[in-house]
């Protein structure tokens, strides 16, 4: 594992965990969730040590998972609890199981890979209104799925009635600036879209924010020129594996008209539509490197161009060529 290490990763909603084992793939490194006696999420490594069986397999009881396969329970730190098999036996560390920090942030759950420098991401002053959108398990990179977040010019192709129509394909002229960190923003790029969010009732021009948070998620934050809601979406992407990635969508927004299953079913629509060419893509991996495949590039990729360069001075390698 690499710099990937610096940073927390999502890899759960709050939701998503329930009260037994959930498995989960961070990093190429499998991993299980679950509660502790007193409800709060813990992590270990989902390899059993005594024969390497998942404990995701296994079942949680007052506080501690127990393997499948021989019964051998763990604490929310890793110790082994119980050996089964020897009644009269005490667990040492040669039994342990290996933990992973998590915390709570944003409504997701986050987990350190190992000695994470970088907390995760501060959201401010966004909409109190918030709805999670996924999970999507998506069999592409983790900076694939940003970059086409940040992307403008597929809107008039792929999301054709919905962000963009083909009579208005134009990427205006928007600079791209950064944060004192090096992150990319965007701070105005108007778009022409059809239906801009789940409660439009016909085309408008909209001003869009855009800001990268991390190597794999961002923000963005959008509003129609004439008035209405203000709409504020974050993609988070847990890199999985490098050609696999699990994303969510948090909606911030003051919109009062639309219930929350009509903006799970809007934000649920672009990605759909954004899931195959995703897919399709090769390589699946972000071209980085001076040996990687060549992608031809114009000034309506700017925002695309200033991710590449972000990532590569943070030295994420994950998911890249």
């Amino acid at each position: 594992m690499g710099v990937e290490s610096n940073w927390w990763w999502p890899v759960a909603t709050e939701s998503e965990l329930g009260e037994q084992p959930l498995a989960v793939t961070l990093l190429g490194e499998p991993l299980v969730l679950w509660r502790d006696a007193g409800g709060d999420p813990v992590a270990l490594l989902d390899r059993c040590p005594h024969r390497g069986t998942p404990l995701s397999m296994g079942r949680v009881h007052e506080g501690a998972i127990a393997c499948a396969y021989h019964g051998w329970r763990f604490a929310a730190d890793g110790r082994c609890l119980q050996v089964p098999a020897l009644p009269g036996f005490t667990p040492g560390p040669a039994q342990a199981a290996t933990a992973r920090p998590v915390r709570r942030a944003h409504g997701l759950l986050w987990v350190d890979p190992g000695g994470a420098r970088h907390e995760p991401p501060e959201l401010v002053g966004l909409a109190p209104r918030r709805v999670h959108v996924g999970p999507f398990d998506v069999e592409t990179s983790a900076p694939r799925a940003v970059e086409n977040f940040l992307d403008t010019a597929h809107f008039a192709w792929v999301h054709e009635g919905w962000l963009g129509d083909p009579r208005e394909p134009q990427v205006p002229h928007h600079e791209v600036t950064a944060t004192a960190d090096g992150r990319p923003v965007v701070e105005r790029y108007l778009a022409w879209q059809p239906r801009a969010n789940a409660s439009a009732q016909g085309g408008d021009w909209v001003a869009y924010r855009y800001e990268v948070l991390s190597p794999y998620s961002a923000l963005l934050t959008k509003r129609a020129t004439s008035g209405g809601p203000e709409d504020s979406y974050v993609i988070w992407c847990c890199p999985s594996e490098p050609e696999r990635t699990r994303v969510w969508f948090s909606q911030f927004t003051n919109d009062a008209a639309s219930s929350d299953a009509e903006l799970h079913q809007f934000q649920t629509t672009i990605f759909t539509q954004d899931a195959p060419v995703l897919q399709a893509q090769r390589p699946r991996r972000l071209p980085l490197s001076d040996g990687a495949p060549r992608e031809a590039f114009t000034a309506a990729d700017r925002l695309s161009l200033a991710y590449r360069a972000y990532l590569r001075t943070t030295g994420v390698t994950f998911g890249t060529c």
